[in-house]
């Protein structure tokens, strides 16, 4: 991949994120290290990308806010003058059946997931142009397999690969690929915020036919493929990276 462009990414201060904005600036990004709490660990993001020999830039924003997300990429705009890469990756969700969900419950997970990819792509895609952008959601496999206490979060997954394909048609004319990675049971801190993770974890890990579950380093390195022109002729499509897991009954 081209040394030099610009990318963003959503939730970078940790897990998933982190690793992407990574891989990224391995392969020579700079990186707009995007947080909305967690300032200590973004800047830990910050300086393993800058340790990399590019850029990194960090930008505090609530996806859930409209204003802070426009904000976010007029940043980026006057600071790099342009966008080649938008990972929407920032996620945040309850952890509950469906029946004890709340309207607030669900709209929190609804606005953080599609509703944020939606905003973002809005904003990024005017900074893309002439540039052959590449935007990549983060999704997970409870969008197409139900999962216990996952049902809000699942839904909102599943809001945002169907997003995908519609702006996958509607930006490919203007030169921007839009694709989703999907991963299954990802070993991150979030998984403690679940019920029994542990035990969860080792049984995930005992029927995936790879033999463990999936880290963080393993969906940036699909981010990145999706990302590279190897990837041109991948449109509106959900790339799952779970070892296998999704495949024995």
């Amino acid at each position: 991949m081209a040394e030099g462009r610009v990318a963003v990414v959503t939730g970078a201060g940790r897990g998933i994120g982190r690793a992407i904005a990574l891989r990224l600036a391995e392969s020579g990004s700079h990186v707009v290290v995007n947080y909305y709490v967690n300032r200590e660990a973004a800047e830990k993001t910050a300086a393993e990308v800058r340790s990399r020999g590019v850029r990194a830039h960090l930008v505090q924003a609530d996806m859930k806010d409209p204003a802070q997300v426009r904000a976010l990429f007029d940043e980026v705009g006057g600071i790099f003058g342009g966008l080649d890469i938008l990972v929407s990756n920032a996620a945040s969700g309850v952890f509950r059946d469906a029946g004890a969900l709340t309207a607030k419950h669900w709209d929190w997970m609804m606005h953080t997931h599609p509703r944020a990819f939606l905003l973002c792509a809005q904003a990024a895609v005017p900074l893309m142009r002439g540039r052959r952008g590449r935007i990549v959601a983060v999704s997970s496999i409870g969008s197409q397999r139900t999962i216990p206490n996952y049902a809000g979060m699942g839904a909102a997954k599943a809001a945002l690969e169907s997003l995908t394909r519609y702006l996958a048609v509607e930006y490919a004319p203007l030169g921007v690929a839009v694709n989703a990675v999907s991963g299954g049971a990802v070993s991150t801190t979030s998984w403690t915020e679940m019920p029994e993770a542990d035990a969860a974890l080792a049984d995930i890990a005992r029927r995936t036919p790879a033999g463990r579950v999936a880290t963080p380093e393993d969906i940036a390195a699909a981010v990145l493929f999706l990302c590279s022109p190897d990837a041109d002729m991948i449109r509106g499509q959900v790339l799952v990276v779970d070892g296998g897991y999704s495949l024995p009954l």
